[in-house]
């Protein structure tokens, strides 16, 4: 059987046009991230979404958005991940955040959270 690890995984749901500090809000936060040691951090950008608004996000020629949904992803033990989102919260605004317990079946050559 193999071993696992158990962490938390924080998504942040929030809009390509989001800034903070006179950058995107999604590079903003991945470098916080990667500041506070956070163990790994991936950006994706949606073809099409809405949220909050209704309001359709989409990549289609003919309603073409330039707010695009991006979706953030941070992976790291518990108790990191709350204390990094209690120190992004004066970011995020208007955004959708979750949490989960998610279990780390690899992480690096030596397959360990730490």
């Amino acid at each position: 059987m193999t071993q696992t690890t158990d962490a938390t995984l924080l998504r942040l749901f929030i809009g390509e046009s989001d800034e903070h500090a006179g950058r995107p809000l999604h590079e903003a936060i991945v470098l916080a991230a990667r500041r506070s040691g956070i163990a790994g951090a991936t950006v994706f950008r949606g073809a099409m979404g809405y949220g909050r608004s209704s309001r359709l996000h989409t990549t289609k020629i003919l309603r073409l958005s330039e707010d695009l949904p991006v979706v953030i992803e941070i992976v790291d033990a518990a108790d990191r991940v709350e204390s990094f989102l209690e120190e992004a919260r004066p970011m995020l605004g208007s955004c959708l955040v979750t949490l989960e317990t998610v279990r780390i079946v690899r992480y690096g050559l030596d397959g360990g959270l730490s």
